[in-house]
This record gives C-alpha cells, structure tokens and sequence, in this order.
C-alpha cells in the first residue's frame, strides 16, 4: 500500500496526477506526453510495485518494471524519460 506521504510528495509540475489511490497510482510525464500506472499488490513484499506503461492514452498499457518503492518507481519513470528525450524519437 502506497502511504499519503508518498503520494503527497509527487512532483506536480513534473506529472500529471491521473489517479493516485492506496494500491494504484497513475500519472503522466509533461515532459514526454507518457501514461504510467504503478501498482502495488503487497505481494511477495510489502512496498513492492509494478509499473505499467504506456506511449498515448489509446494504446494498451506494457510492464515496465518493478520497484521497491513509489519513489524508486518515479526515479526510474524520469530516468527513461531523459532516455527518450536525449536519445530516442519522441512518441
């Protein structure tokens, strides 16, 4: 389960909050236009997440990853950004 605190400190000016919930949260990066949906089941390990991740609203999401927290999950949600940014045509 994600804690308030976690889901307080999103960077706002950096995502759009879509939804942010006890188990889910999904947001979208202003800089490259990209969904994320990052789920945490509690299981194996409390704090685990998946995240899910997606190019344009119409497209079906794909697993991106995992993450030993929603921070970790954000960190790494930026890190491909840069990568898309920096390397890669934007979608």
């Amino acid at each position: 389960m994600f804690r308030t605190e976690e889901i307080e400190k999103l960077d706002k000016s950096y995502f759009n909050i879509i939804l942010a919930e006890n188990y889910d949260v999904t947001i979208q990066s202003k800089n490259t236009g990209h969904i994320w949906y990052i789920h945490n089941p509690e299981y194996p390990g409390e704090g685990e997440c998946i995240i899910f991740h997606k190019h344009r609203a119409s497209q079906p999401y794909h697993q991106h990853g995992r993450a030993r927290s929603l921070g970790q999950a954000v960190r790494s949600i930026k890190g491909h950004d840069v990568f898309q940014m920096n390397g890669r045509r934007r979608s």
